[in-house]
């Protein structure tokens, strides 16, 4: 059974008390709130023999199956490899799935996740299924990103927002999730985790925090010319490149915002706090706009898999925020 998220009570609601339900969904919002437990609990009240009160009541055949995956109603596409494309073969073996008859004669269920993870053929092709849909079948496709989506494929679903939960019941949540770590420690992830809890959890297991710690004082250190761009680059092997650029976009974006409106309380977390308001004082504008517009690109090369010189490219970004301060 799907778990359910108490933020999630509301939207789940919406859903269970529909009696009659359009053949595509698109559910979107933030990484890390739990779309897809959202999916999966509704895929299975969709295949349900016996709903009772608006869920899946667990124990009939078509429950069986689905917790067993073999139901033969239910398909789920998502990409082969982690951070990998949806190809287009993939999507011709689900329109082969989409066009038969539902085996226990109720509905059939899709779930796919990500959708913006099909590269621009496979979104083409599943477009067919969208339009003339066959049988009794419904799609319930899951987006971090619906900006990357085809319009035309956005508008041949329901569209349904999923929103970040406030950040006290995200808190609230968290303490029970993370019941050894302290107050403190929860807020500091779930800021990392832009409010997703789930992200948060899954953040302190990768063990961020520590990443982060490592990376705050390496900057420090750089600003006083106490270690260089290239020791810092490859002390920092093990942290994930895109995470690096998160911080550095953030970071950068930070320094803006108090060089135009002069707030401290605007500078993010404690950690960089004073090394950002020492930047924006000493840095000009043009300086710090260049330097994001830079990060920004760069970030874009990381998201899409192109083949970087991690090194080289972290001492670039290093060598140019060591430049910051200075003559305008």
């Amino acid at each position: 059974m799907a778990e359910a998220y108490p933020w999630q009570d509301g939207l789940w609601q919406h859903f269970a008390s529909q009696r009659n339900y359009a053949h595509a969904y698109l559910l979107h919002g933030p990484q890390g709130i739990g779309k897809r437990a959202l999916a999966e609990r509704l895929m299975a009240l969709l295949l349900c023999q016996r709903p009772e009160g608006g869920n899946a009541c667990g124990s009939c055949k078509s429950c069986h199956l689905l917790a067993a995956g073999s139901h033969p109603d239910n398909y789920i596409l998502e990409p082969e490899e982690a951070d990998k494309a949806i190809k287009v073969d993939q999507v011709r073996d689900l329109v082969g799935f989409v066009v038969q008859t539902a085996q226990l004669g109720g509905r059939k269920v899709v779930l796919i996740e990500p959708v913006e993870s099909m590269n621009i053929n496979a979104a083409n092709a599943l477009l067919k299924s969208l339009e003339e849909p066959s049988g009794n079948t419904v799609l319930l496709l899951v987006s971090h990103q619906p900006s990357r989506l085809l319009p035309t494929l956005k508008s041949r679903c329901v569209q349904q927002a999923c929103p970040l939960p406030s950040q006290a019941m995200s808190l609230e949540w968290l303490a029970t999730a993370l019941p050894d770590s302290s107050a403190e420690q929860r807020a500091e992830l779930l800021a990392l985790a832009a409010g997703s809890p789930l992200a948060a959890v899954k953040l302190q297991a990768q063990g961020v925090v520590e990443q982060r710690a490592l990376v705050v004082e390496g900057v420090k250190k750089l600003l006083k010319q106490q270690a260089s761009p290239t020791q810092l680059a490859e002390g920092w092997n093990a942290i994930p490149l895109l995470l690096l650029f998160d911080w550095f976009c953030d970071w950068s974006n930070l320094v803006l915002r108090y060089q135009l409106t002069q707030d401290e309380e605007g500078l993010g977390l404690s950690d960089m706090r004073k090394v950002l308001q020492y930047l924006a004082q000493k840095s000009g504008q043009h300086k710090v706009l260049a330097l994001q517009d830079w990060i920004l690109a760069q970030r874009q090369k990381v998201l899409a898999k192109a083949n970087l010189n991690r090194v080289l490219l972290l001492e670039a970004l290093l060598v140019s925020w060591a430049n910051l301060p200075g003559q305008a």
